[in-house]
């Protein structure tokens, strides 16, 4: 992502990730910043519907990765810790942890989801359109567990999406270009922000639920996880909760 990309604002939209794709599927690949200040179709992971009241940032950074598809997979933790980075500029960042693979959150409640796609572009290159929802002025009711938002984190009271922008963006180019070059580093940095870590959680639902110690996560960003027989698993994708041992009884964040 370059430092001079511009940004685009539309007063409403159905989803920044959905105008990204629309324009990648049409050969333009930014780099571009696509805002909005109110979604109709908001969306996270796993195409769960993501809560967009107007006064929060929705965003996405679309843009061409010559590294392919390999290299795109780095940006869920560059975004984590760009917004990390943009939010020490109006509260106490050290409030903030990541939660593997791509939420930040405050006291387990969450404050901002990023959604990373990708797609083929030209030769081994691709698109990649890293969508990012902050909660900057609301917590909103169905983000589908406890969230809070930067005002209630104490921001001072003039915050706006535009503002918190204005800060994500050379932050974001900074943590994009460290994924690219030195992506081993930008791991540690993020490890060092955690939820969880050394922690034992849980992986997944239901009947394919692993639980085990998060210990960390491998050279490519995947979870590794120890389970009770000593082994260690690699975990590429799933939902991870905290498990607490309380009166002798698991309760899962």
């Amino acid at each position: 992502m370059r430092p001079d990309a511009p940004v685009l604002w539309f007063d409403e939209i159905d989803s920044t990730n959905e105008e990204a794709r629309r324009r990648a599927q049409a050969d333009d690949f930014g780099p571009v910043w696509i805002a909005g200040r109110k979604q109709t179709a908001g969306r996270g992971r796993l195409g769960r519907q993501w809560d967009s009241p107007t006064g929060n940032l929705f965003v996405t950074a679309l843009f061409e990765e010559e590294g392919g598809l390999v290299k795109a997979t780095r940006y869920p933790f560059a975004a984590g810790l760009a917004i990390l980075d943009a939010a020490s500029e109006f509260i106490d960042s050290g409030q903030l942890q990541v939660k593997w693979p791509n939420d930040v959150r405050a006291s387990r409640q969450k404050i901002s989801g990023i959604l990373v796609e990708a797609g083929a572009a030209s030769g081994k290159a691709c698109w990649v359109a890293c969508g990012m929802g902050v909660n900057v002025r609301f917590a909103p009711d169905g983000a589908g567990q406890a969230a809070t938002s930067l005002l209630d984190l104490g921001a001072p009271q003039i915050i706006t999406a535009e503002m918190f922008l204005d800060a994500l963006r050379p932050a974001f180019v900074k943590r994009c270009a460290q994924a690219s070059s030195d992506f081993a580093s930008l791991l540690t940095d993020w490890q060092k922000y955690a939820e969880g870590l050394g922690e034992e959680v849980t992986v997944g639902k239901g009947a394919d639920a692993q639980i085990g110690i998060f210990k960390g996560v491998g050279p490519d960003g995947a979870l590794l996880l120890a389970s009770g027989d000593g082994t260690t698993h690699t975990i590429r994708a799933g939902d991870v909760e905290l498990v607490k041992e309380i009166g002798g009884h698991a309760a899962r964040d």
